[in-house]
């Protein structure tokens, strides 16, 4: 019954689908389109523009001085030094309470004023310190060029990559207390 059953809908379907097979879908089309458009295509190449044109340079140095000579690079450090050596911090004073803390570990807490005469008031660990203008802090020998009621200006003078010594700024500010 099933072998009947096979015949009788599978044969049909099988031949269905054979057929379907034998069609070209359409890319006969698709290739007459395809000539055709070759055909009608004009292809353009635009022309390469011209070389330019190669002059050699040569390097004459006759009669020149050596840029890399001990003699000119000599002179041009010693003559570099006498131009920054102009700042120069005080090694030889003596160090103040304040500056054995970075600037990190200190904070701005206040001021007190007295007539002609201003002082900020700096948290370090659990104490507090008076500093006027000319005070030193921090360990960048840090000098107080200027206090207000929010700030404190500091003028730095630390060394850069060469090895001379060289000004910065910093400051402190003000930091409120949250209750």
């Amino acid at each position: 019954m099933k072998s009947v059953h096979l015949i009788r809908f599978g044969l049909p379907g099988l031949l269905l689908i054979s057929l379907s097979g034998c069609g070209d879908g359409g890319i006969q089309d698709v290739s007459q389109w395809m000539k055709e458009v070759r055909q009608q295509t004009r292809v353009s190449i635009k022309p390469l523009s011209e070389p330019k044109k190669f002059t050699p340079f040569t390097y004459d140095a006759k009669g020149r001085e050596d840029p890399y000579s001990t003699n000119k690079l000599a002179v041009a450090l010693a003559k570099a030094k006498k131009d920054t050596g102009t700042i120069r911090p005080d090694l030889d004073r003596r160090r103040e309470a304040l500056e054995s803390y970075p600037l990190d570990n200190l904070r701005m807490v206040g001021t007190l004023a007295k007539p002609g005469l201003t002082f900020a008031l700096l948290q370090a660990d659990k104490s507090v310190f008076q500093v006027k203008v000319g005070n030193y802090i921090g360990q960048n020998l840090g000098m107080v060029v200027k206090i207000t009621d929010t700030e404190v200006e500091l003028k730095e003078i630390v060394q850069d990559a060469s090895g001379e010594w060289v000004e910065r700024e910093a400051k402190l500010e003000l930091q409120e207390t949250q209750k």
